[in-house]
């Protein structure tokens, strides 16, 4: 069975970092296209990176230069490192996985439960 489990939300302030975790089972990461979301309260889930299984990387626009989207092999993990964070990063993150590198949720049939992102200003 093919799940995925994020970790490492909390609460920071504005300008901090953290890093997400997408742990995966029931694949390998290398095999198929990661992405993570985001849905804060009253909005819809939105894209935010994905990897392709070629190594290819996607990024919104409003995420560029500040978030960074790697593979760890060796843990079978994802991971989102976030920096510069803001008050409008704030929202709950997914990770999900499928065959395309997409940031459109449609395209993704496996999901996680969430880790929640809060900044403070």
């Amino acid at each position: 069975q093919l799940t995925l489990a994020e970790s490492g939300g909390g609460l920071v302030q504005s300008g901090g970092s953290l890093r997400l975790s997408c742990v995966a089972s029931g694949f390998r990461v290398e095999n198929l296209s990661i992405g993570w979301f985001r849905q804060a309260p009253g909005r819809e889930r939105e894209g935010v990176s994905c990897i392709s299984s070629d190594g290819k990387i996607k990024y919104v626009d409003s995420v560029k230069g500040r978030f960074t989207i790697a593979r760890d092999v060796a843990k079978n993990t994802v991971n989102l490192q976030m920096n510069s964070l803001k008050a409008e990063d704030t929202a709950v993150y997914y990770c999900a996985a499928d065959t395309l590198c997409s940031m459109r949720t449609g395209a993704y049939s496996y999901w996680g439960q969430g880790t929640q992102v809060t900044v403070s200003s």
